[in-house]
């Protein structure tokens, strides 16, 4: 038996999808550096090294988005679309875990 098909993202401009795909990549990251949940140095080591790249491109979403007069971000909308991506999971890994035995 198949899984359920996700919903379907809202419509999104360009650029709004360009900062969802690039705010999620920062969160992966994040969540990979996070002390409290990671195992081993090494790919923390990797994960920031490679967030100040992805921090740029999301940087460059939103100016990109400011020159172009999208001056106000539609919440509810890009909410919608985190929740298709898993973005609620993939946000819990940068918070901390739950205390043992709780």
């Amino acid at each position: 038996m198949l899984p359920p098909e996700p919903p379907p993202l809202p419509a999104l401009t360009r650029a709004e999808a360009e900062l969802i795909d690039r705010y999620l990549e920062v969160v992966d990251l994040l969540g990979r550096i996070n002390p409290a949940r990671a195992e081993h140095t090494y790919g923390g080591l990797r994960a920031a090294q490679a967030l100040v790249g992805r921090a740029t491109a999301l940087r460059d979403a939103l100016t990109l988005m400011h020159q172009r007069g999208e001056s106000e971000l539609h919440a509810g909308t890009l909410d919608r679309a985190l929740r298709v991506l898993d973005g609620e999971r993939r946000a819990g890994r940068v918070a901390m875990p739950p205390p043992p035995g709780g």
